[in-house]
């Protein structure tokens, strides 16, 4: 429990609430009553592993923050008690005081925010986290983290709309604002509303008004949707801010006041319209990613085309099949799967807790779809051992051990059903509200004509020597292939036709993301839709002329390959280091990611004072 001090102010304590019975979502603010009765009143929360029960009288009830933004100076005061409660290096900061400002002078405003993680009715971090790290608790309706169950995949910094949880590049693992649960439990304000010079941040039971307090708003310039997560913080701002108001970080961000009073975001063009090549800002933190996701979908592209190809009686495939060279492909698809799977535990911040990645299967599409690769895989390699003994070169070694083609279809079925599942819910992963440039159709449409394009390339690669090779037909397999190839490329320039018809409309984060690649990617962008279109093209062209598998023919289709190759890699770069999340805004040097990567560039961030870090894995 927190020690009270004897000389303790008055205004640290809560104050007793006027009786509410639900918020403003029409949720009951008794979280007993709310969960059914299912968890009993008066449990031990085992706060810094101390057993006893508090004396707070509301402790089954929601909590919230209100913020007055009238009154905020900018101090960074709650920041700084929040990070010395806690113990916070300087690169990780719970609490964050950011700014929107706009006018002319003399008649110029400026709006400051401080935020930390709303502990939301509908928190989407407990739902998106793989390993169940976060719970929603009765007691105050907080939301905690537990960083040891955490293993660093970062997901929850994804949907999270608030910068709430903060992913440590030092430790490889995630922690945010814990209300300060155990002040509560003594009838002590948070330590940051303690510590509030301004008396802009207060605290109580979610709905009711602090003294000298009027207004309850869900949201100011500058806050996400309320309706993503169903936050548990309320605002007063009764002095006018100007319609556009501007962050002062590099986000291209500003918000600009609609009919309804509301500000919403829209496109700031700090960078500029030139268009750039900018290959170096290609890679990032999520390069693993790239790979897992280029990888996985390759792999089943290919499982899919040479096993349902020969099922359905594909005379091409029939052959490959039944050759030496379709146990190596299968082996090829399955080894791919797991090169995936490998990268994606690389990403994690505590690689060996991957096995922590099922643990939340009820909610989780991160835990759904590596379970769906990871099905993928077993069943995939089970099919590979039932053909195993037709393979001819298994028989010249060891001998006709008999046939088990039933076993291997069906075995061959549940991998693709597995593989199905998995690539769905590699889809589900990015449709997240918090990233508008991801939550749009064209993921999926991406991934699918990737799975397409290059799985069918891949069969193309160990399939066509082979049946030169037995006197097969090459040329069928070709066409097939070919056919893939352009039925791919156009699924995908289909989406991304629409995909930036509608960002271009959007007006949020999704318009700023296709902003920053129509100019600071600019010229990466076309370059990766110009060989998209050219491969469409060329694969038609050589589709129409029956083109033959012969010295020109597979020029060809090497250059298709590795045009192929250079589109999904630019594509799938873009797709990660393009997104701008509905984030809270910055200020000048603090939560500013221009200034982060100027540090690093001129080594300021090698002094820890400065709060950047690079990322340690």
């Amino acid at each position: 429990m927190w020690k009270v001090r004897d000389d303790e102010p008055q205004y640290a304590f809560l104050k007793e609430p006027a009786p509410r019975e639900v918020n403003f979502y029409e949720a009951p603010i008794d979280l007993i009553a709310r969960s059914g009765g299912a968890v009993p009143a008066g449990r031990e929360m085992f706060i810094n592993e101390e057993p006893g029960v508090g004396s707070n009288p509301n402790r089954n009830k929601q909590h919230a923050f209100h913020f007055t933004a009238d009154n905020c100076i900018g101090c960074h005061a709650c920041e700084a008690a929040c990070s010395e409660k806690n113990d916070n290096p300087a690169h990780i900061s719970f609490r964050s005081v950011g700014y929107v400002e706009g006018g002319t002078y003399p008649d110029f405003r400026r709006m400051n925010i401080s935020m930390a993680c709303n502990h939301c009715d509908d928190p989407v971090c407990l739902k998106g986290c793989p390993t169940r790290a976060y719970t929603k608790h009765v007691e105050y309706g907080a939301v905690l983290q537990d960083p040891e169950t955490c293993f660093g995949c970062g997901y929850c910094t994804w949907v999270c709309p608030y910068n709430a949880p903060q992913l440590d590049p030092i430790k490889g693992q995630v922690s945010k604002c814990n209300m300060c649960v155990d002040r509560l439990e003594v009838n002590l304000k948070p330590a940051c509303v303690s510590a509030c010079l301004g008396n802009a941040l207060n605290f109580g039971v979610v709905e009711d008004l602090p003294e000298n307090r009027e207004q309850a708003k869900l949201s100011i310039p500058g806050f996400p949707d309320p309706a993503i997560t169903h936050p548990n913080i309320r605002f007063q701002q009764t002095r006018n801010m100007p319609d556009e108001v501007t962050r002062p970080d590099g986000m291209p961000v500003k918000y600009h006041k609609a009919e309804d009073g509301q500000y919403r975001p829209v496109v700031d063009q700090k960078k500029g319209v030139e268009k750039k090549w900018s290959l170096k800002k290609l890679s990032s933190r999520e390069n693993p990613l790239v790979i897992f996701t280029l990888v996985s979908q390759t792999a089943l592209g290919a499982f899919f085309l040479s096993f349902l190809g020969a099922e359905f009686g594909v005379d091409a495939l029939v052959q490959l099949r039944d050759s030496v060279m379709y146990v190596p492909l299968i082996a090829v698809a399955v080894g791919l799967a797991g090169l995936g799977m490998l990268m994606s535990a690389t990403h994690l911040g505590k690689p060996l807790r991957a096995y922590r990645g099922f643990n939340n299967l009820r909610h989780s599409p991160v835990c759904r779809e590596g379970l769906g690769m990871l099905l993928f895989m077993v069943f995939g390699g089970l099919h590979l051992l039932a053909m195993l003994p037709e393979n001819p070169v298994f028989i010249s070694w060891l001998g006709e051990w008999g046939q088990y083609r039933g076993l291997a279809t069906v075995f061959a079925y549940l991998a693709l059903i597995s593989g199905g599942v998995g690539l769905y819910y590699m889809y589900r992963c990015y449709r997240i509200p918090a990233r508008p440039f991801w939550n749009h159709w064209q993921t999926g449409s991406a991934f699918v004509g990737s799975s397409v394009t290059l799985g069918g390339l891949l069969v193309a690669v160990m399939g066509l020597p082979t049946l030169l090779f037995i006197g097969g037909d090459a040329g069928a397999l070709m066409g097939i292939v070919l056919a893939g190839v352009v039925v791919g490329s156009v699924i995908e320039l289909i989406g991304l036709w629409r995909h930036a018809a509608d960002m271009n409309l959007a007006n949020n984060e999704g318009s700023v993301s296709h902003y920053v690649q129509s100019t600071l990617f600019g010229k990466s962008y076309w370059l990766r839709n110009g060989l998209l279109g050219a491969n469409a093209l060329l694969a038609g062209v050589m589709l129409l002329f029956g083109m033959e598998v012969t010295g020109t023919g597979l020029v060809l289709l090497a250059s298709l390959l590795l045009s192929a190759l250079v589109v999904a890699t630019i594509g799938r770069a873009l797709f990660y280091v393009l997104v701008v999340p509905t984030t809270m805004p910055g200020a000048f040097f603090w939560k500013n990611k221009d200034f982060e990567e100027h540090a690093k560039e001129i080594g300021l961030a090698n002094l820890p004072q400065v709060g950047v870090v690079a990322h340690g894995h």
